[in-house]
Parts: C-alpha cells; structure tokens; sequence
C-alpha cells in the first residue's frame, strides 16, 4: 500500500514538471540518496542520475517548477487523521550535555 502511494505521488510529481523534466526528476532522486551534496557535478556522478554532467544545469535551466501545484501534492501526503508534530532544531550550538530541550536554549 505505501509502496503504491509512493508510486502514485511520483507519477504526479513527474507529470506536473514541465521542460527537462526527465533530467530535472534524476536531479532530485540523486540528491534525495545523496549523502552529502558538494556540487552539481557530484550530483550527476550519483548513480540514480543517468545522463551527462551538463544536464544538471540545463535542468534547472529550461524547468520551471509549478510551485502552487508541487505545495499542494505535498500538503496531500500529511495524514488528516491525528494532527502533525513538525519539530526542528535549526540551532548552530551543539550542547551534547543537555538532556532536556528546555536544557539546549539560549538565554540573553
């Protein structure tokens, strides 16, 4: 079943990019297995991407992301039953020693 639902969002994905979008769908794959992102040419070296390096930036180039169309694909996937807990830590402090998140915040 998730299989599927992973399949069916793909598909929409796909059909929802525009120019390059054969190019433009191996760029995202190779940077969602990607572990750490250096470059562009790093990207297309990925083996989930199957074309030459230059295609990355012509990609980005031709495509022109349907922003309203992919937000509301995306906002399709979050469950509607029970309500989502997003939580984050963007700080730029590491504080192994905290053992509480009241612990990790910084006071002025």
């Amino acid at each position: 079943m998730i299989f599927n639902e992973l399949q069916q969002f793909r598909q929409t994905l796909y059909a929802s990019l525009g120019n390059a979008r054969d190019a433009l769908f191996d760029l995202m794959d190779a940077v969602l297995v990607s572990a750490c992102i250096v470059s562009f040419v790093r990207l297309s070296q990925s083996p989930v991407f199957r074309r030459q390096w230059s295609s990355t930036y012509e990609a980005l180039r031709d495509s022109r992301l349907p922003r309203s169309k992919v937000l509301k694909l995306l906002v399709q996937q979050i469950p509607t039953q029970q309500q989502p807990l997003l939580a984050g830590d963007a700080s730029r402090w590491n504080r192994p020693a905290a053992r509480r998140l009241k612990d990790r915040t910084l006071s002025l």
